[in-house]
């Protein structure tokens, strides 16, 4: 999830309110001149088969993942990450350090200060620094071929229309916007500027998550039955983003209480056609005076799968979730991590239960996701989370909102298929 520039709350809201309301600084003129632009993506010539070396282990071993073969430099995608609070700074652009398909060539921030520091350390050209007053002035520059937008909830749906415009392809964090109609707004913004839009649901590019999804499809645990999952974690500071209505769109549900939520639509490819929540707040907690700490809700699907899960802000960090089947169960413990999940699996055979714990190789969630991305650029193909998936979650976060005020299940319109709002599974290199 997104993270907030810098702590004070009147900054992040005189940039989230007013939209263009920074005023540039000397680097706001500083803008890439062709001579410090890189060559588009793909105009390399043509690239040279990828080098193999023959296996050092066994063939009972695991088999291991073969050598990183990343394309040339001057044929990965050029990225602007918009944005540099903790998310676009911890993880995505030293996630770029991973990536095969995709590089990092310009920045967007409110701080130059903090994004010429930023540059240097990454080496990116300072002339492809940009502010949010000139962000449109990426147009001019051919090195940048799509955003990665990092910032604020409510603050995603004016950036992706812009960078449309601007002629960019857009991978935007989760959730989508703060509203089902902002939702909308982009997915249309980017059609008219025949521009992709994918939003950044890593695990469903994660391999854990990959083979229980394949698990479940496959029918190896049986008939599903139910899904549980939860995600809470212990807020802090009462002046960040996140705790602000007008900033976040909410408390606990659409920040940690989504990864719950897409879970199990990815898990069972079904739309609920029905949901049920009760939200709670501790009394005089100024953490949550505006956004809900704690959210438990229920989805019920059109095959009979039900699913209980839970997010909060106020408990110590929890991230799983369960699927339970007629012959056997998988849990994934941690499930949402960044890193550092485990499998397991359960089977009757006979009179005994076989328990295992699964080991997959566990690649840069975030390289995963943005190289899968640049090949969707690049090949014309429709993105495995487009703006469709991101906007059926947020109808149903509103829905969920919508239960926990009235006190009572909320039946939702059917859908017909499996994964009707998903593109093509990624592939299983990225």
């Amino acid at each position: 999830m997104p993270h907030p520039e810098a702590t004070p709350l009147t900054r992040r809201n005189l940039l989230t309110l007013a939209g263009q309301s920074l005023v540039a600084t000397g680097l706001a003129s500083a803008l890439p001149q062709a001579a410090g632009a890189a060559p588009q993506a793909g105009a390399g010539g043509p690239v040279s088969p990828p080098i193999e070396l023959p296996p050092l282990s066994a063939p009972t071993e695991q088999k291991q993942p073969g050598l990183p073969n990343p394309m040339p430099p001057d044929h990965r995608v050029g990225y602007a990450v918009v944005g540099l609070g903790h998310i676009a700074l911890e993880e995505v652009i030293p996630a770029f350090a991973e990536c095969k398909r995709s590089r990092v060539v310009a920045l967007v921030s409110g701080s130059p200060e903090k994004a010429t520091t930023v540059a240097r350390r990454h080496g990116i050209d300072p002339r492809n620094i940009y502010n949010y007053k000139n962000y449109e002035d990426l147009r001019n520059n051919p090195a940048v071929q799509a955003v990665y937008i990092a910032l604020p909830n409510s603050m995603h749906a004016e950036y992706t229309v812009r960078a449309a415009r601007a002629g960019k392809h857009v991978l935007c964090e989760k959730p989508m916007a703060t509203s089902s109609r902002d939702c909308q707004q982009m997915i249309e913004a980017c059609n008219s500027a025949g521009r992709k839009l994918m939003i950044a649901y890593r695990q469903q590019y994660e391999p854990y998550n990959r083979e229980i999804i394949r698990k479940v499809r496959a029918r190896e645990l049986g008939d599903l039955k139910f899904i549980t999952a939860d995600n809470g974690q212990n807020q802090g500071d009462p002046m960040q983003w996140r705790l602000k209505r007008a900033l976040s769109g909410g408390g606990s549900l659409p920040d940690v209480g989504i990864y719950c939520l897409n879970a199990t639509r990815y898990l069972t490819g079904e739309e609920p056609i029905e949901v049920f929540a009760r939200s709670w707040s501790t009394p005089g907690d100024p953490r949550f005076k505006e956004v809900e700490e704690t959210m438990v809700f229920e989805l019920r699907f059109p095959s009979g799968v039900l699913a209980s899960c839970t997010c909060g802000y106020g408990n110590h960090r929890l991230q799983r979730y369960a699927v339970a089947g007629s012959l056997g169960w998988a849990e994934l413990n941690p499930a949402f991590a960044y890193r550092g999940l485990r499998l397991r699996t359960a089977r009757a055979e006979g009179k005994m239960e076989r328990v295992t714990e699964e080991q997959l190789n566990q690649p840069n969630q975030f390289s995963r996701e943005i190289d899968h991305f640049s090949q969707c650029v690049t090949e014309d193909r429709r993105p495995h989370t487009p703006g469709e998936e991101g906007l059926a979650d947020l109808r149903i976060i509103e829905q969920l909102y919508a239960s926990a005020q009235a006190g009572h299940p909320i039946a939702l319109p059917p859908s017909h298929g499996l994964d009707v709002t998903r593109g093509p599974a990624p592939a299983e290199e990225g």
